[in-house]
């Protein structure tokens, strides 16, 4: 549904201005004012749907008064609504403006993938064990899945958003966090792979040096940055459009879990020509990642600007006529 939902608390010396802002925008509707209503913090609620396309100016002056500071401002997705004359007439007026992204739930969703709890780490740990195991076995099963359990993407996008922005503290700790995440799991899964090796449980195949999945890995050519070129294409569009299921495909495109095992494995069995393969496919992926992700937001915040200043072009040339 094209249309966010806006809870604010607004200290009383303020809900004038607030309420003159919003009611006079003609994407906002649905406006609730409640005086008093509200404890921790004390103030007046102040609630409105906004059309998605006018979502991003409304808040940027919603926080221009400070109304975030002095109060609170929450943002909710309206997953659906039945349309009146009002809200179809914003749509009109709005335009090719009616798909444009929220930025602010965007920065949002990418910070939120940006925080490096234990589980982080844990994720990765295990994402590199179970892409050890597909490794030794030749199993493309286990390697998807490895893929799937690594939490690693969303560190690597935060990285790109703290370019794109000048937060330099969001690249340092996306950057620091990979390292160790990545430096961590190579570790545990090379103890893992020496134990499978002491042991003799690797197949058969892989024993003999028939190791298809794990020269897949190690084997970083053109195709590598293809692959991480386009995945970093449609990991940016999948976050900014909300689209889950694209974006499991670009965790299961991108070879940096799958390189991390392979560096481990390959050196556990003394393959040094395979860790130095790895260890590029895994570099490549990452930078390839953040370039092309930096770059993605960038070209997309700029075409919807250019998106909004041509309609508002058209809008004023319409009224001069």
């Amino acid at each position: 549904m094209d249309m966010i939902h806006i809870r604010a608390v607004s200290p009383p010396d303020l809900t004038d201005e607030v309420v003159a802002l919003l009611s006079g925008d003609a994407c906002v509707f649905d406006l609730i004012v409640q005086r008093g209503a509200v404890r921790r913090p004390d103030g007046d609620s102040v609630t409105c749907d906004v059309l998605t396309g006018a979502a991003d100016d409304v808040l940027h002056r919603l926080r221009a008064v400070r109304l975030d500071r002095r109060g609170s401002l929450v943002i909710e997705a309206v997953d659906m609504a039945f349309s009146g004359a009002a809200i179809e007439e914003g749509r009109r007026a709005l335009g090719p403006l009616n798909g444009a992204p929220v930025w602010e739930q965007v920065e949002a969703r990418i910070r939120s993938g940006g925080r490096y709890p234990p589980s982080f780490y844990l994720y990765l740990v295990v994402a590199g064990l179970i892409g050890s195991v597909g490794i030794v076995t030749n199993s493309q099963i286990l390697i998807v899945a490895a893929m799937v359990v690594g939490p690693e993407y969303g560190a690597i996008v935060s990285v790109a958003l703290g370019i794109d922005r000048g937060h330099r503290a969001a690249v340092r700790g996306g950057l620091a966090a990979l390292g160790a995440g990545f430096l961590l799991t190579i570790v545990v899964t090379f103890l893992f792979a020496l134990l499978i090796r002491g042991f003799g449980l690797e197949s058969a195949a892989f024993d003999r040096g028939l190791r298809p999945v794990s020269n897949l890995i190690n084997t970083p050519n053109f195709f590598s940055v293809a692959v991480a070129t386009l995945a970093g294409v449609v990991g940016i569009v999948s976050l900014t459009e909300a689209r889950t299921s694209a974006l499991l495909g670009v965790f299961i495109s991108v070879t940096t879990i799958p390189a991390a095992a392979d560096i481990a494995v390959s050196t556990a069995f003394t393959s040094w020509s395979d860790v130095r393969g790895s260890a590029i496919q895994l570099v490549v992926n990452i930078l390839v990642l953040i370039v092309v992700g930096t770059a993605a937001l960038r070209a997309q915040r700029g075409i919807w600007r250019k998106v909004g200043l041509r309609r508002d072009r058209n809008r004023r040339a319409a009224e001069e006529t």
